[in-house]
């Protein structure tokens, strides 16, 4: 098959899940024989045409120069490059700045789409920009041929609010077996004596929820944040909150994988406070890396940990967890965890579950797609 991947910031992965879901599908596809094309950022900074044999396409994209009007303009450029090339399927990983456009949507391939969380329910955004996602979510889902939802819960929500089926395939994480403790010397750490947390900077994240916590607890062990915190408001606002608590470390992004996977892997408490969207890519990997999660409570996190961690709702159950709660002490929720990515969730079994409903969908009537089609109850 001739296969195209659009709705990322391209391959490879320097921005987020959807981008590292890209990077590995698309790498796994090439291996079973398909030609497989991946539409690239004009500002990512790989510049080749070939990524592991995987084809680039790189499109024109000026959010870097006018913002978030970009992103609508880098979609579109995507979408009318994909009508001169005979593809057989388009993935389109979200809908957000890309649905606006579905009229111009090629004829020929097959659209599936994977409709990402709920994006207007994020605090971040004004009313306004909550309604026009609404607005865009329903274009998503009635211009899509099929549809692919991370988690039950958005699959759940897509058959309540708009009365079609999804296809449930979450996200993949590659078992972490080889832990090097030397990455704690850059950083100077010592093992199981640092609690961590990994996201972007939004407020549905829980970042001030999780520290304010931290403080409460009074504890000074060290509390590491990872993520971009001087690209937005939000995350310039919490660094200067916790400028007087010494032990909250704020260091940047970083995205190299073995890195992030030792500093889950050695870490005593990993919070992960994502609370909107499905099955994030961030929470498998720490999985992965036998790191004990402290969760917050909603569908989405419990669908995946189920007991197999604790959960958190606001900073006095982080300040309990905080006083109370050891790796060591639970280790058993750590191993089932780990066991959980090698037997559901590991990255072999969401590429090859992603290329089977492929088949199924090239081989089903695209008008009878999403309300009718046996392939998306399968």
């Amino acid at each position: 098959m001739r296969i195209a991947i659009i709705g990322t910031r391209g391959i490879p992965n320097y921005h987020g899940g959807f981008e590292q879901f890209a990077e590995y599908f698309s790498v796994f596809l090439v291996e079973q024989g398909h030609e497989v094309y991946v539409y690239n950022s004009s500002s990512h900074p790989y510049k080749e045409s070939k990524y592991k044999d995987v084809n680039i396409i790189s499109c024109k994209d000026p959010e870097d120069k006018i913002g978030t009007a970009g992103q609508f303009i880098y979609d579109f450029n995507c979408i009318i490059d994909s009508r001169k090339r005979k593809f057989d399927i388009l993935l389109q990983l979200g809908y957000t700045s890309s649905s606006i456009w579905y009229k111009l949507l090629p004829s020929k391939p097959v659209i599936i789409t994977n409709m990402d969380g709920l994006e207007w329910m994020r605090s971040k955004y004004s009313r306004f920009v909550q309604k026009f996602l609404r607005f865009a979510e329903k274009l998503g889902v009635h211009s899509s041929d099929f549809l692919i939802s991370d988690s039950i819960g958005i699959q759940n929500y897509l058959k309540e609010k708009y009365k079609v089926n999804s296809k449930y395939i979450a996200y993949g994480a590659s078992l972490f077996e080889h832990a090097d403790i030397k990455v704690l010397n850059d950083y100077e750490l010592e093992k199981f004596k640092y609690n961590l947390l990994i996201a972007r900077f939004e407020p549905e994240n829980n970042l001030e929820t999780i520290l304010d916590g931290v403080v409460l607890s009074g504890k000074k062990d060290v509390f590491l944040v990872i993520g971009k915190h001087n690209t937005n408001s939000f995350g310039v606002y919490l660094k200067d909150k916790y400028k007087n608590d010494k032990h909250i470390r704020f260091i940047g992004g970083i995205y190299d994988i073995r890195i992030l996977n030792n500093l889950r892997y050695y870490s005593n408490l990993y919070f992960h406070g994502h609370s909107v969207g499905g099955t994030n890519p961030s929470l498998l990997e720490a999985m992965a890396s036998k790191t004990l999660i402290i969760a917050n409570d909603n569908q989405f996190n419990k669908s995946i940990l189920e007991s197999d961690a604790f959960y958190f709702k606001d900073k006095k159950d982080v300040k309990k967890i905080i006083l109370s709660v050891n790796k060591n002490d639970y280790y058993n929720k750590v191993e089932r965890c780990f066991s959980k990515i090698r037997t559901k969730y590991n990255w072999d079994l969401i590429n090859q579950a992603y290329l089977d409903y492929f088949y199924l969908c090239i081989n089903q009537d695209k008008e009878k797609g999403l309300k009718t089609s046996p392939a998306q109850n399968i």
